[in-house]
Formats: C-alpha cells, structure tokens, sequence
C-alpha cells in the first residue's frame, strides 16, 4: 500500500511515497551496518563535530521544517518551531556531554585494574510516532550515535515527509552515508527487521499495544528493548495550591500539541476545598486559547492528526457524558474542514468513567473531585499508566513526600511535566520501562562492559 502525507487541517493528501520493499530494506540495513562498523572506530571529537553540525542544520532550516511538521500533522506552527529547537538542543547536548558519559569506569576487584567501558551495540531500530516529529527522533539519535551506534527509523506512516527530512539533516550534517535511515514501510515490515541479525536493539515511542508488540518479537530474540508508552498522567490540585498559575499551566498541559501528548496532563485530581475556582479558572484559560489553522502565530490548538483520533475522542467523551459526567466546555466535533475537536472539559469525572479509565489523545480533560491527600494519591495511582505527574501545593516538604507515593517515572511539583535532555525520561507500568535522555539514556544503547586486568592481586 502507498504511504500518504495528508493536511489534518484541510484532509488533501498532500505527497504520495511508495512503501520500500523488502530488497530495499535489506539493503538500507546491509548500508546501516556497513557504516556502524566504520563509524565505531572514529574518534568522540569527530563523531561531537558531525552531532553539531546537525544542531546548526536544524537551526539553520527551522522556518521549513517546522512548516512540514505543521502540514504533516497540524502541530500549530509556534509549537513546530519549537520542536525543531528543542531537537537542536538535544544533539548539543550529546555533543558536549558525551564524552563524559562514555568514558571508563574504574571498579576496583581482584584485578591488577579493572573497570567498565561502553562500546556500542551496533544498528539500532527506532520506531518512532507522528506527534511529535522531529524530538521523538533526535531524542535517541544523539546518544545512539555519540555512542557509535547506526541507526534505521520507522516512522509513523502519518509522517513520511519528515522521516525523509530527519534523513537529509543527518547527511547534510556528515554523518556517513547510511549510518542513519529512514524506512518508509507499513507496521507490518517491522517484526521481520527485528528479527534480523544485523539490529541489536529496539527503541520504541508508542502506545502499550504497539509496545507489547515489538517486545514479545524483540523477546524472542534476545534483544534488547527501550519502551516509552502510553500515558494518563494525573494533574493533582490540593488545597493550598497557587490555584491562579495551577489552572493556567494546566490548559496548556492538557492541550499542548493539541492534546496529542503522552505526557499531557489528563486527570485533574482536584481537592474538594478548592474544586469549584480551580475549575472556572480552568475553564476560563482553555476558552480563552484560539482554536484555528496551525499556521497561523496565534493558533494555540490545532487539528488532530488523522480523522480516526477524533472519531476516537468523541467516543470517549460522549461514553463518560452518558456516564455521569458533566459536561463544562467543549464536547464535540467543530463544523470546519479538517479534523478539529472542541477544547473540551468534563468534571465529576469517577473512576469508572471512560475518559478516567482510558487514555485520552487530543484537547479532552476530566476532572475529578478529590477529598484528601490520600484519597487524590490512590486516584493517580488508579491507572494501568506510570509515565508522569503533576501536583500542585505551596507545602515543597509534603510535595516530595507525595512524590514518592505517585507510581510513575517523572513527578513535577508546580510545574507541567516536560522532557528535558539533562534528566532521565520514562515510565513504569504500562508506560513501559527503560529510559530515554541525559547519562542512564545513554547507557541503555551501549554494551556495559566489564574489563579485568590481571594478574589477579
């Protein structure tokens, strides 16, 4: 079947790609494996220089490549133009910080001198989605290839023209030809491309069934797997938080990229004592945010990348009103062309609800009432997902405290959960597991070698 690019703001096929063959993947994998080879004896300077020059690539083109994010998948064009930076910023980092992280490790043993080096594991697969283009790529690019790594990507089949861009930074930046690629194939190309002997290893950005997937193939062979899934992050309000800043960071925490997130806020947990200003003052920033063609600067929310994720929404939305919840903003499709949905906002939101039990991936948020500490704790709990959390109190003592009770890999106290390049990134439960960014990332796509130097002493 052919690989379509199509506008989510218009619904026009925009580029139509002819899916690779299994000969052409062959032969992107015999190439792949062919320039890890070379690329591992090359020095940190040089392999810093060409990560560099992809940071000044992306800088350098961030106006067209934001704009290609913005009509493959509608990311509005501020937030497009940030990803590209924040991209940029990841490959800087790993340009600076690698070598630090690679270098050996003494341990002291029985040994004459003994330590731990990190050479690299040889052709990395990545499987990567459509929401956020360019980071989820550059994300482990950085690391894989400071560490010596080759690389092949499977993009999201929404995506294909930004593959093929992420494909064109890392040769204009001069990285050997084939060191990284772009595989332009349908999901069902992928089991046979972990199972081949040439890639070492799978990283994987994507929901918990697509995780489970690639797991039980990577499994059978014996290789390796980073897993970052699905999320229904909680968004815990307690009574003395800063209700003001709360309910204004949690619009754009639940309605960033459009909603289209897996560390988007979605359950708000909100102490009875303050549920009913924290949820005006909610209502009144999402209301306020401007709905429109991504394009435009003053777009806040887009479109929903494919039409199927809207019918999909509404599903949920409709499911939990018919439930029992009550409706405050929002729940329906906007009468345009495209595939928009309204800002939406449901409230007495149990944990039976649809919109409670599911994740939700697009501008729907639910809240529910909550009447102590304890109670908004086993709440955030109350999930198969463990990827982040916000909460939100003015008492930095209990919040850490909290922390530590909340089962999920990164916890935000008055603050929007976010990646960064310096901290670790990744969830637990049916989040997935291993991680992503700063030195434990790094040291998931190395081989954490033991060298033992006799005579024994």
């Amino acid at each position: 079947m052919p690989i379509e690019s199509i506008n989510p703001t218009t619904g026009e096929v925009l580029k139509t790609f002819a899916e690779m063959s299994p000969a052409e993947v062959d032969g992107a994998l015999t190439d792949a494996q062919a320039a890890y080879r070379e690329w591992r004896k090359t020095s940190l300077a040089e392999r810093s220089e060409r990560l560099r020059a992809a940071a000044g690539y992306l800088r350098a083109h961030r106006a067209e490549l934001a704009k290609l994010a913005t009509l493959e998948m509608g990311k509005p064009i501020v937030q497009a133009e940030a990803e590209v930076d924040k991209s940029a910023l990841g490959c800087e980092y790993y340009a600076e910080q690698a070598a630090g992280m690679l270098a050996d490790n003494p341990m002291p043993s029985t040994a004459s001198e003994s330590y731990v080096e990190y050479p690299p594991l040889g052709v990395i697969l990545a499987v990567m989605p459509w929401n956020f283009p360019y980071w989820q790529v550059f994300r482990p690019i950085g690391p894989a290839v400071m560490a010596g790594n080759a690389m092949v990507l499977k993009h999201s089949s929404n995506v294909p023209q930004c593959s093929l861009a992420i494909e064109k930074v890392m040769r204009e930046a001069g990285f050997p030809d084939g060191l990284f690629r772009a595989l332009l194939i349908s999901s069902r190309q992928v089991e046979p491309i972990i199972e081949d002997p040439r890639v070492r290893m799978v990283t994987l950005t994507g929901s918990d069934a697509a995780g489970r997937q690639v797991a039980a193939t990577a499994g059978r062979c014996l290789k390796k797997t980073v897993l970052e899934l699905g999320g229904s992050d909680p968004y815990i309000v307690l009574s003395d938080a800063d209700l003001d800043l709360a309910a204004k960071t949690a619009a754009v925490a639940r309605n960033q990229n459009s909603g289209q997130s897996c560390i988007a806020a979605k359950r708000f947990l909100v102490h009875e004592a303050v549920a009913d200003e924290f949820e005006q003052r909610f209502v009144d920033a999402v209301a306020a945010m401007k709905v429109g063609d991504p394009m435009e600067r003053s777009t806040q929310i887009g479109p929903l990348a494919r039409a199927d994720l809207v019918d999909t929404l509404d599903a949920q939305v409709q499911e939990t009103l018919r439930q029992g919840g009550k409706l405050l903003l929002g729940g329906k499709r906007l009468e345009r062309p495209g595939f928009f949905y309204a800002p939406t906002i449901v409230t007495n939101v149990s944990p039976a609800m649809a919109m409670f039990r599911e994740e939700t991936f697009g501008p729907a948020a639910a809240i529910t009432r909550v009447k102590s500490e304890d109670e908004a704790i086993a709440l955030a709990n109350d999930t198969i997902y463990g990827l982040g959390a916000s909460l939100w109190t003015r008492n930095l003592e209990a919040g850490k405290r909290l922390a530590r009770q909340i089962e999920s890999g990164q916890v935000f106290i008055n603050g929007m959960v976010a990646s960064d390049p310096r901290l670790p990134f990744g969830g637990v439960k049916a989040s997935g597991y291993g991680r992503e960014l700063s030195t434990i990332g790094l040291r998931e796509l190395v081989n954490i070698q033991t060298v033992w130097v006799g005579p024994a002493k």
